[in-house]
C-alpha cells in the first residue's frame, strides 16, 4: 500500500467520526468533549471525565519542588508526579480512572482546567475547588473555583476535587 493510499484511508476513517458539541458527552471517548487545544504533539481533542474521582485529594509532596510546572501540559506534569513513588494522591487517583475502555487519563494542568471553565463549566461542581497538576512552588499548587473562575494557589496538603482528563490527536 502506498503512502497516498494510507492517507486516503485515514482521511475516510476520520470523515466518519461525528464530533459532538463542546460540553456534550462523546460516546466511546470516556467523557465530555472539551474542544481542541495545542500540545507538544500537535492539535488534540480534549476529553474531560464525566465525573470527578471520588473524594478529595491533596497534591502532595509539601515543601518539595517537583518541577511539574507546565501551565499547558497536564500529562507531562502528571508523569512527573507519578514518578515520585506515591507522594501525589490526586495524580494517583486520576491515573487509576478508566472510562469507555480508556485508561490514559491524567490530572489537568491549570491551563486545561481554565479551558474547561471557559468552554464546559456546567460539567463541573461549583461547590469546591479543582486541583491542577501545575505546581506553583514547593508549598503550593494551582486550583480553580468553577463557581466564579478564580485561580487560586492552594497549599499542597489541602484536599481538592480532581477531574481526570485525556487527549488524542485530531
Amino acid at each position: 500500500m502506498t503512502t497516498d493510499e494510507e492517507s486516503n484511508m485515514q482521511a475516510a476513517a476520520q470523515a466518519q467520526v461525528t464530533i459532538p458539541e463542546i460540553g456534550a458527552v462523546w460516546p466511546g471517548q470516556g467523557g465530555i468533549y472539551g474542544g481542541l487545544r495545542q500540545y507538544p504533539e500537535g492539535l488534540c481533542h480534549v476529553i474531560y471525565a464525566a465525573q470527578d474521582v471520588p473524594g478529595r485529594h491533596a497534591y502532595g509532596d509539601y515543601g518539595v519542588d517537583v518541577e511539574a510546572a507546565s501551565r499547558n501540559d497536564g500529562r507531562a506534569n502528571t508523569e512527573i508526579l507519578i514518578s515520585r513513588d506515591g507522594k501525589h494522591p490526586a495524580a494517583i487517583a486520576v491515573t487509576a480512572y478508566t472510562a469507555d475502555g480508556h485508561s490514559d487519563f491524567y490530572l489537568p494542568s491549570i491551563g486545561e482546567l481554565h479551558h474547561a471553565w471557559q468552554f464546559a463549566p456546567e460539567s463541573f461542581s461549583e461547590e469546591w475547588y479543582y486541583l491542577s497538576s501545575t505546581q506553583r512552588s514547593a508549598n503550593g499548587a494551582y486550583s480553580v473555583d468553577f463557581g466564579d473562575g478564580w485561580l487560586f494557589i492552594s497549599d499542597k496538603n489541602d484536599e481538592r476535587l480532581a477531574r481526570p482528563v485525556r487527549r488524542f490527536l485530531q
